[in-house]
């Protein structure tokens, strides 16, 4: 229901916005900057820092008649108040006068900037916050020329207190703003640091271990309004005026977070470009304007040393060195060979455009596009997808939503069928099918590829059931393992029902942006009985260690493409850096590989997109030019001031696409039945383990950022103290963890909170668990040093 608008006045303006919109808010409907350190548009106000002193007025009203009272010319008597008003807590009312620039107020911000620099010290020329500081850019502005302080009056602390290995805090310049303390507590509800001590004497800390222990710390740099909070990863690493600023898109889960590379040339690296830092770029529709550490630290894999630079073609059992003409001749000669026995393996983090040509690739040679995922369901999201409301969390374990959701369901793997069979006859269920909207979020935490397949297919017939499909507010949504799974899915990839054997049975195998080798030792044995192998990527993998023929990929911030999130939006990302080496993008490969075999490609990602909107009916309509399109988005953010919402970027290269669902197309909903999971027996002495996912995990292209590694994911199982003592495990030990031929050692951790009779292991740690596996396991002893 929208809000009851009033009218008031600002300075020369007259505007109307909703009742109980703050003034600060208000004022920058009509570009009236009101300066603000404590202040933040996505937080609560709290008025610490007074800066953004206003004098106000308001109507006089006559006690006895309840009307306005009215001057000699008819308009309105203003009474202001004897003292300003913090425009941060005040809500606009109707006849509201506001007077932002008046002596009285410019008096005021003076006053309120020299009380901030008397324990503030003047060491801007080596500040990382230097060129995008609110405090020296609003000391400019409103401050004394001179200070009344003498340098022996400042508070001097410690300058260099590392709370925790990602960011660093300077409690000289901390002005107490309590922007950093807020944003954990209020909007990731991660309460990890807080205020110590009173007055003067006011400082930050942290009461974590590890320290700061929270995955969206970066964020704090942000907003920061002076430099006492930096990251590691940036710290005195280059000047804000120095870069260059590329729009992009985080590339390490489907949410799709927008985001901008800052850039520079360097000489270290012969003048080419060069990423410094990632920051948030406004998109109110997907990450607002923050984004985790992971997305922040985790592009340092575009610079590794590991790169490959080169093709490579294997000659007397070995890869050598080969240029590109040589190699994509062979590989078109072997994919001629293979015909329908060709199968072309892609994994999620390619883009739209690079999955578009592989296909067609497959397709014109005969063979078949084959998605490297444990995860099914891709085709149901684009049945039914849209943004909802009712919150139900179903789930083996406790998770953070818990306190959040309405209901909480427990089950055991086994029980998976058995909870969705009988949900809507639950309490649950009754809340889901009377929800105005509903929405499902489903993810392979536990799962396998059959597991989760039948969990799409169960959840998508439950929204068809209740009605919640087909209508904005409502549907399905995947939470995808990779960056771009869903756009896979809609670009006509499936996985294998028994990948081994796949690869086993093809005279060549074409793998791009994936290492099943590295994942599980049966699909290395499995790849050595393959004819022909090629690998497309950006690094020497355990897979392309088993090729005949490698090929360089450039990395995706080395070119422009599009990612499809879990939610079916279509976004597009922009060059930032230079290509190593000889390294080219990936559909330009592909598309030099079909010219060879007599079919033509498109070899510029947007000639490859309008081919996508012609061929892919959800895709109709786009173009890049539709991609960068834009909007006003509120908040207003990433404007020159930066002490308003801080140093995250205004979006000027769009907002994306929402792809319509199937209903909404006019097509018909036909839900095929799906194979009820089964789950392995569990001999004697086994016990069955399943699969989770953690943010901090040991792939490709997060494992370059040394920063990280403290906080990267490591072999473990984890288990119930009930389960532990069964098998003779004790927490901080180590076991012996063997099924289907491999075997693995593995560190042992103990959590009450974990259901008896299961155990817990990290995907992409080294262990081959894909979903519910029986394993054997032997304790290890450690060896104790006296």
């Amino acid at each position: 229901m929208a809000k009851k608008l009033v009218t008031l006045r600002i300075d020369e303006h007259t505007l109307q916005v909703p009742e109980g919109m703050l003034v600060v808010d208000a004022a920058r409907k009509v570009n009236v900057d009101i300066p603000v350190f404590c202040y933040h548009p996505k937080m609560d106000p709290v008025g610490m820092c007074r800066m953004c002193l206003v004098d106000v007025g308001r109507p006089v009203i006559d006690r006895a008649t309840g009307e306005v009272v009215k001057e000699a010319d008819g308009s309105p008597k203003i009474a202001f108040g004897p003292k300003l008003d913090t425009a941060c807590t005040t809500p606009v009312s109707e006849g509201m006068v506001v007077i932002t620039n008046s002596d009285k107020v410019r008096a005021a911000r003076k006053e309120v900037v020299e009380f901030i620099l008397t324990s503030h010290p003047l060491d801007c020329p080596v500040c990382d916050k230097g060129g995008e500081c609110p405090l020296q850019n609003l000391t400019m502005a409103y401050g004394p020329g001179t200070s009344r302080f003498i340098f022996d009056e400042k508070m001097h602390l410690a300058k260099h207190v590392p709370l925790g290995e990602l960011v660093w805090l300077d409690r000289e310049r901390c002005i107490q703003c309590g922007r950093c303390v807020r944003f954990q507590h209020e909007v990731v509800d991660d309460p990890v640091i807080d205020f110590f001590h009173r007055g003067r004497s006011l400082e930050i800390i942290t009461d974590s271990e590890p320290g700061f222990d929270s995955v969206f710390s970066g964020n704090t740099t942000d907003i920061c309004p002076v430099g006492a909070l930096t990251t590691a990863d940036f710290r005195f690493g280059a000047r804000p005026w120095e870069m260059v600023s590329a729009a992009s898109l985080c590339s390490h889960c489907p949410v799709g977070c927008n985001i901008t590379y800052n850039v520079r040339r360097e000489a270290k690296t012969g003048g080419n470009m060069v990423i410094k830092r990632a920051m948030p770029r406004q998109n109110e529709g997907v990450n607002e304007i923050w984004m985790c550490d992971k997305g922040r630290l985790g592009y340092h894999f575009t610079e590794s040393k590991q790169r490959l630079s080169e093709p490579l073609v294997r000659k007397g059992g070995e890869l050598v060195p080969a240029g590109w003409d040589e190699a994509l001749d062979l590989v078109a000669q072997k994919l001629r060979e293979a015909g329908s026995s060709l199968t072309v393996l892609a994994g999620g983090r390619l883009s739209n455009e690079d999955l578009f040509n592989l296909r067609r690739l497959a397709d014109a040679a005969g063979g078949q596009a084959v998605l490297d995922t444990h995860m099914g369901g891709g085709d149901l999201a684009a049945l039914a997808v849209e943004r909802g409301a009712a919150l139900i969390v179903v789930n083996p374990n406790e998770t953070r939503l818990d306190k959040f959701a309405t209901h909480t369901l427990r089950y055991n793997p086994g029980e998976l069928l058995l909870t969705f069979g009988g949900f809507l006859e639950s309490a649950a269920g009754k809340v889901f099918a009377e929800a105005e909207n509903a929405l499902v979020f489903y993810g392979s935490n536990g799962l396998g590829l059959q597991q989760s397949t039948y969990l799409a297919y169960a959840a998508a017939e439950l929204l068809v059931k209740t009605g919640h499909y087909g209508k904005a507010n409502n549907g399905l949504i995947p939470v995808w393992p990779k960056a771009n799974s869903q756009g896979a899915w809609d670009m006509g990839f499936r996985p294998a029902s028994n990948l081994g054997d796949q690869l086993r049975q093809s005279k060549a195998v074409y793998i791009a942006a994936s290492d099943p080798a590295g994942d599980d030792p049966a699909l290395a044995a499995a790849l050595d009985e393959a004819k022909f192998v090629i690998v497309q990527d950006l690094f020497l993998s355990e897979t392309a260690k088993h090729a005949d023929v490698v090929l360089p990929a450039a990395a995706y911030t080395e070119r422009e493409g599009s990612f499809t999130s879990g939610d079916r939006r279509v976004q597009r990302y922009y060059p930032a850096a230079t290509p190593r080496g000889l390294a080219r993008p990936d559909f330009i490969i592909t598309a030099q590989l079909a010219g060879r075999l007599g079919v033509e490609l498109p070899a510029a990602a947007a000639l490859v997109l309008d081919q996508i909107a012609a061929q892919v009916p959800a895709y109709a309509g786009l173009s890049y030019q539709k991609l960068a399109e834009v909007h006003e988005q509120w908040p207003i953010i990433g404007r020159s001031d930066v002490y308003y919402g801080g140093t995250g970027y205004e979006n000027k290269h769009g907002l994306g696409v929402q792809l319509p669902c199937a209903a909404e197309r006019g097509e018909k909903i036909d839900l095929p039945a799906a194979a009820n999971p089964v789950l392995p027996s569990v001999p004697a002495g086994s016990l069955l383990v399943i699969p989770v996912a953690r943010l901090y995990d040991q792939g490709a292209t997060l494992r370059p950022t040394a920063l990280l590694d403290g906080r990267i994911a490591r072999a473990e199982l984890a288990l119930n103290p009930e389960t532990a003592e069964k098998f003779g495990l004790q927490a901080g030990g180590e076991a012996l963890i063997a099924a289907g031929g491999w075997r693995v050692q593995v560190a042992v951790r103990v959590d009450s909170h974990l259901p008896v009779g299961l155990g817990l292991v990290p995907r992409s740690t080294g262990v081959p668990v894909f979903g519910p596996t029986a394993v054997t396991i032997e304790p290890v002893q450690v060896e104790i040093k006296a």
